[in-house]
């Protein structure tokens, strides 16, 4: 309890949530449907960041329950390491990943001469490109359509996908690449692109409880993968999980 208590500390969170039974690390592009599901149940706090870094923070002996990323190889690392459970480990959401600008910007092309005119001298942002999944998956989708070469220090990399939302919006970046859900929350920018989907790995996004979770994270975890969870999970933009396989 020490360890728990520091931790919400350290979050920066309200003495009322550190009186939390169950503590949720989740990834940043979640924060809409999992707010909505925490606030149905009592006694949760959820943690919003970088899936990579959250899995550090796991694997570091942070005294987390339950953990939900956005990308299947950070979650193998934690079932390696023994960090969480491998028999709960579940794919709960999946997503689409697009090309993001300015509110007025025109659809563009995913050509090389067409973003950099675009780019005018700018930065894309996107999530960092070795640790973020939404920038690990930017970063395979640039390298099959054979853009990487001629943007790659073009880049403004940032610690999760809505810091890279936000750069757009703002107008400190041109363009932007993030997941297809983000965009619901902000009016200030527009889709441009879809970057086709054999173009990177999938974007799975997993959930699993720790080892020494709280027996109520259970509940938690339920109600995620059941239709109260998957209800507000579509209704934020989320898609289906995908069948294993794909």
């Amino acid at each position: 309890m020490i360890w728990r208590f520091v931790l919400l500390i350290w979050l920066g969170l309200s003495g009322a949530m550190v009186r939390a039974d169950v503590l949720v690390f989740a990834a940043a592009s979640l924060k809409e449907p999992v707010d909505a599901i925490a606030v149905s149940l009592d006694d949760v706090v959820v943690s919003y960041g970088g899936s990579g870094t959250m899995a550090r923070q796991v694997s570091l002996g942070a005294p987390v329950d339950v953990v939900l990323l956005a990308n299947k190889d950070w979650m193998d690392v934690l079932v390696e390491g023994g960090h969480v459970v491998p028999a709960s480990v579940i794919d709960f959401a999946s997503n689409r990943l697009v090309l993001i600008g300015d509110a007025q910007e025109d659809v563009l092309a995913l050509e090389a001469g067409d973003l950099l005119q675009a780019l005018d001298g700018g930065r894309m942002a996107l999530g960092l490109t070795e640790a973020v999944p939404a920038g690990i998956y930017a970063k395979s989708a640039l390298q099959s359509l054979d853009l990487w070469e001629a943007l790659s220090d073009r880049l403004a990399e940032v610690d999760n996908v809505r810091a890279a939302l936000t750069l757009v919006a703002r107008g400190q970046a041109p363009l932007g690449i993030v997941y297809a859900t983000d965009l619901r929350i902000t009016d200030a920018v527009r889709q441009l692109a879809i970057f086709p989907s054999d173009s990177h790995p999938p974007i799975r996004y997993q959930a699993a409880l720790t080892r020494n979770a709280d027996p109520a994270a259970q509940a938690f975890l339920d109600t995620l993968t059941g239709p109260e969870g998957r209800e507000k999970l579509a209704a934020s933009g989320f898609l289906p999980p995908l069948a294993v396989g794909e």
